[in-house]
């Protein structure tokens, strides 16, 4: 089960572009909560701290406890906005969940025990995570933060599908309800082809061959000129 996440927030009256500016110099993260059938409601948060928990995978991914001056939401992080260069959140968006009522959300895949499986072992052997990430189906307290995907089996040539993922009890792919052809590979590993260089004599045979063709045809250009 996924742990919990408290984040804080509290009421904003001021909306448009300007008040959103003042409040990012302020050091304030502007935010919406929407969602449930319920008014959306305008929202702020410290920067500092936003920046600190969207460093963690679970930010994006996890159920979370949004405290906006004492009254508890259940909510999900749905969109949200950085500067394209400054490490700076300028703007989120939060969904409250009904927990009776089943969410999408996409999870990250943990890759364990790569580096003891037979492939991660063989030389010339590159392991390729096609998917970092899968989209679930479920209720909100059976929501992981992430899904394991154990390699400590896989082989040169084989493949890991959406299909033989581990997944908690009461969690689906969204993929797979789609059907078989839709169970994509999240795994991979394949052998490397390295061609050979050629051997040090056959070089060298060639680079002799070349003065000789050389000989030959000014032997043929001194003929001519008698």
């Amino acid at each position: 089960m996924a742990s919990t996440h408290k984040i804080t927030a509290t009421r904003r009256s001021d909306a448009g572009k300007g008040a959103s500016r003042r409040l990012r110099r302020a050091g304030q993260v502007p935010a919406i909560l929407y969602g449930n059938n319920i008014d959306p409601l305008s929202i702020q948060l410290d920067h500092e701290d936003i920046v600190l928990a969207a460093k963690n995978e679970w930010f994006f991914s996890s159920v979370l406890d949004l405290d906006i001056e004492g009254e508890l939401q259940r909510v999900l992080v749905r969109d949200w906005q950085v500067h394209p260069y400054k490490q700076q959140m300028l703007h989120l968006d939060f969904f409250r969940i009904d927990e009776k009522a089943e969410i999408r959300v996409n999870v990250p895949l943990h890759f364990i025990n790569q580096e003891e499986s037979p492939a991660g072992k063989a030389s010339g052997v590159v392991i390729s995570h096609n998917l970092t990430e899968v989209e679930v189906a479920c209720l909100s307290k059976d929501l992981p933060e992430y899904i394991d995907v154990d390699l400590a089996t896989l082989e040169e040539g084989q493949l890991v599908h959406m299909s033989e993922l581990k997944l908690p009890e009461g969690v689906e792919l969204v993929a797979l309800r789609q059907g078989d052809e839709h169970d994509q590979a999240v795994v991979s590993a394949h052998a490397v082809k390295v061609e050979a260089e050629p051997a040090p004599a056959e070089s060298e045979a060639a680079e002799g061959e070349a003065p000789a063709a050389d000989d030959a045809a000014d032997e043929s250009s001194k003929d001519d000129d008698k």
